[in-house]
C-alpha cells in the first residue's frame, strides 16, 4: 500500500514546495512584505533610515515634477514663438510688399 501511495504523496508535497517558492520569488519581485510564521512581516524591514530615504525621494520627485511643469511650459512658449513667428514675419514682408507697389 505505501509503494503506492508514496509517490502521489511525493508529487504532492514537491508541488507544494515548488509554489511556495514560485509564491515568495512573485513577492519579492513586486515589493510585497514577506511574513514569517506568525504573520509579522520580516521584509522590507522598517528603520528610521529607510524612512528618510523614503521622505528624501519623495521631495526630490516633488521638485522633479515642478521642475519638468516649468520646462513644458517653456517648451510651449517657445513653441508658440516658432510657429507664430514664422506666420507674422511673413505677413509683415507682404504688407512691405504692398506698400511698396
Amino acid at each position: 500500500m505505501m509503494q503506492i501511495l508514496f509517490p502521489f504523496i511525493g508529487t504532492i508535497v514537491a508541488i507544494s514546495v515548488a509554489g511556495w517558492v514560485v509564491t515568495t520569488w512573485l513577492r519579492i519581485k513586486h515589493g510585497y512584505p514577506l511574513q514569517g510564521g506568525w504573520g509579522q512581516a520580516i521584509y522590507p524591514k522598517r528603520d528610521d533610515e529607510t524612512v528618510e530615504r523614503v521622505k528624501l525621494l519623495s521631495q526630490e520627485n516633488a521638485q522633479l515634477k515642478a521642475e519638468l511643469g516649468s520646462i513644458k511650459d517653456r517648451l510651449a512658449n517657445v513653441e508658440r514663438i516658432v510657429t507664430d513667428g514664422a506666420h507674422g514675419l511673413e505677413r509683415e514682408i507682404e504688407q512691405l510688399r504692398g506698400r511698396t507697389n
